[in-house]
């Protein structure tokens, strides 16, 4: 037990902040204050339209998806299964849980998988996307 004790207090431990202030003594108030007068993280991120432009496959069409269940949707009018790997994104192009959209509709640019017709992809819009000319189903 002696030997654990005595390897306990002679161990050696990391004393890089001691030294830091002893080398540089206002190094630890300039590292505090750039923590504190930096904004937060949410409000570093540049908002979407600022700048931010998403870039959609050329497969992508236009259309208005309302989303009945987490696999049913209605897509111009015309009822769809969505794939089981299905992903919406939202306007700040996050992805969208399909579960909290339920009976709401919008207008999307999407892409269906063409060996099963499910819907694959689609991104909600926001009004300068919307404006721009794409394709619509045909």
């Amino acid at each position: 037990m002696r030997a654990f004790s005595h390897w306990i207090n002679t161990m050696q431990r990391c004393d890089f902040p001691r030294r830091l202030r002893a080398a540089r003594p206002g190094a630890w108030s300039l590292v505090l204050a750039a923590a504190l007068c930096a904004p937060p993280l949410w409000a570093q991120q540049v908002p979407f339209g600022l700048g931010n432009v998403r870039n959609f496959p050329e497969a992508a069409l236009r259309g208005k998806l309302a989303v009945l269940s987490t696999v049913d949707a209605e897509l111009n009018g015309r009822a769809i299964r969505m794939a089981p790997g299905m992903r919406l994104f939202s306007p700040q192009n996050s992805l969208v849980m399909l579960h909290t959209v339920i009976g709401q509709s919008f207008k999307v640019n999407y892409v269906i998988e063409p060996s099963t017709g499910m819907l694959l992809t689609a991104w909600i819009l926001t009004e300068a996307e919307a404006a721009q000319p794409r394709p619509a189903a045909k």
